[in-house]
């Protein structure tokens, strides 16, 4: 049972094949590269790795317009390479999850050439169409400010095709049996080639009824069921991470009320009011939102993450937190997309400062879910805001000092490397971090490792406790009798702050550092007091005055503080 619930204690990391390394010189990351690269990913620590999509593509938008889900671009080598890569990832302990875009295709497909050609076609209700322009074309674009229309008049087929996103990717009609029977078959093709799960691309509007007369989309929340289905046939613990921005209190209709449909979930409402509550050092309202997304089956997981390939989406924000995200981590119109989000890496939106990136990473770490982490940002990469919408964040992988950073030996990489100021790739890359032990990237890999020894983060219930400091965060988990507590400065300041562990019955326990010899034990009232330097985190495990006298290397003084012996 524990290994089909692998994912609740995994750590994520998130690559694009194309960025991260080439590996014969043509200026595009490839599998070959990516298999050179899997031993520097066992170091740092990671259990599994997302891939971005890297099937047959016109790369218009990333990859996520496909044109053959069964296939892997030629720009990234072959089908046969690609098993090499999940062989090897096998070998490492390592699982794979993909990228399943089954919302859309891209208008190349032969699927979409094919029902344009013909009303007669047997794939032309495998899309969207009307006669006329429906009268609410111009609502809801995914990218407005960039997309004009959900709608475009094709002339072949001489009708109007439904589209989410661009022109370019007309949706699936997914109420249809045939096309729901397609999906069904693209996973089990890539789960026979070594494939642990997929990250489900824009969930709710694969799920939604379309149509010119659909005026409120409905939800078809069964759909989720089947394909779970399916894959506890085909690989009993594989698994579905979705990618749904939805509200609270819709999200047991994603996971299903008896933990039948999404394994996993992004929880883009909690990735919002932590990125609020770094912005303000107010975390009542990071409190409020743990707290609205606590309820979910046993079987189900968060995957939390802070930055991803797309835009930090704001949209559940008030206008007034919106504002204020906006004024500290992208003021300028450049960083701004979509009139919702900042197109920034993590690392410059919080200035560089090493104190603030360990923070958020503890963060991560330690709130309720499984850590997603992007490529780069264990390194602290950058971005490059000449670069067009969200591409500014998707930049080559920075791997050392050498010419366009290690990634490419071609003078043309598909993407400018970032190869000027502080984040350029002379200064900022991971060969020069492997040799510091002080790095940003050698930090990353122990809070890893330490996370991975933290078990009851990912299978524990949590409690928000309170500490009268709004700029203070401290949570603790309970799992098979073991607790861990963690507590968080979001202020530049330091703090004071004194709180009880939680629980009655726990005057004497001791607080034992995870990270550090500070240790801390109750003072007679039951309360711990701290010090917290600015943006400093504490990670404890909550044990006993026993727990310490089985350790050797530690003291007690007369005030009960554990101390190291000099």
């Amino acid at each position: 049972m524990i290994d089909d619930l692998w994912y609740k204690n995994a750590i994520l990391y998130c690559l694009s094949v194309g960025t991260y390394m080439d590996a014969n010189g043509d200026g595009i990351g490839d599998f070959k590269g990516l298999l050179r690269r899997l031993d520097y990913l066992q170091g740092l620590g990671i259990t599994t790795i997302w891939l971005m999509p890297f099937q047959p593509s016109p790369g218009k938008d990333d990859g996520y317009d496909i044109s053959d889900y069964y296939g892997v671009n030629p720009r990234y080598g072959t089908l046969g390479d690609f098993v090499e890569f999940t062989h090897g990832c096998r070998q490492r302990g390592i699982r794979v999850i993909i990228d399943l875009v089954v919302n859309h295709t891209s208008d190349a497909h032969p699927w979409f050439r094919e029902a344009r050609g013909s009303k007669d076609s047997p794939h032309r209700d495998w899309y969207v169409w009307s006669d006329k322009k429906p009268a609410n074309a111009d609502k809801g674009m995914v990218f407005p400010g960039v997309q004009k229309s959900t709608w475009t008049h094709d002339k072949e087929a001489k009708a109007w095709y439904f589209h989410r996103f661009y022109d370019f990717q007309p949706d699936l009609n997914t109420s249809n049996p045939q096309v729901q029977a397609e999906i069904l078959k693209v996973m089990g093709f890539w789960t026979q080639l070594g494939v642990s799960g997929f990250r489900m691309d824009a969930v709710p509007f694969v799920i939604a009824t379309k149509g010119a007369k659909v005026k409120t989309p409905a939800e078809q929340y069964d759909m989720l069921r089947s394909l779970r289905e399916f894959l506890q046939w085909r690989q009993g613990n594989a698994i579905i991470l979705g990618e749904a921005n939805v509200k609270p209190k819709t999200d047991m209709e994603y996971f299903g009320k008896a933990g039948d449909r999404m394994h996993m979930m992004f929880n883009f409402h909690v990735n919002q009011h932590l990125f609020y509550a770094m912005a303000s050092a107010d975390t009542r309202p990071l409190a409020a939102a743990l707290k609205a997304t606590r309820t979910r089956p046993a079987t189900a997981q968060w995957g939390l993450f802070l930055r991803n390939h797309d835009e930090l989406d704001l949209g559940r924000l008030t206008k007034a937190q919106r504002e204020l995200v906006f004024d500290k981590f992208g003021p300028d119109k450049n960083m701004q997309l979509y009139n919702r989000g900042i197109r920034r890496r993590l690392a410059p939106m919080l200035g560089g400062d090493r104190r603030r990136l360990e923070l958020a990473y503890s963060l991560l770490c330690t709130l309720p879910g499984t850590p997603v982490i992007r490529y780069g940002d264990e390194i602290g990469m950058g971005d490059n805001l000449d670069l067009p919408e969200r591409n500014c964040a998707r930049t080559p992988m920075q791997w050392s000092t050498e010419p366009n950073a290690g990634f490419t030996e071609s003078d043309r990489p598909v993407l400018p490397v970032i190869s000027k100021g502080a984040y350029g790739y002379e200064h900022v890359n991971a060969a020069v971090q492997r040799r510091d032990p002080n790095s940003l990237l050698n930090w990353t890999e122990r809070i890893i490792r330490m996370r991975k020894e933290v078990p009851e983060i990912g299978w524990g219930d949590f409690q928000v406790i309170a500490s009268r400091d709004p700029a203070v965060l401290i949570l603790r988990y309970d799992w098979r009798n073991n607790s861990v507590l963690f507590v968080h400065n979001l202020d530049e300041q330091p703090r004071e702050v004194s709180f009880a562990t939680g629980l009655p019955g726990e005057t004497g326990k001791l607080l034992v550092n995870l990270l550090a010899e500070d240790h801390s034990r109750a003072n007679d009232d039951g309360k711990h007091n701290l010090l917290l330097e600015g943006y400093g985190y504490r990670w404890y495990r909550v044990g006993g005055l026993d727990y310490l006298l089985k350790r050797s290397d530690i003291d007690t003084d007369s005030t009960g503080k554990a101390s190291h012996p000099a």
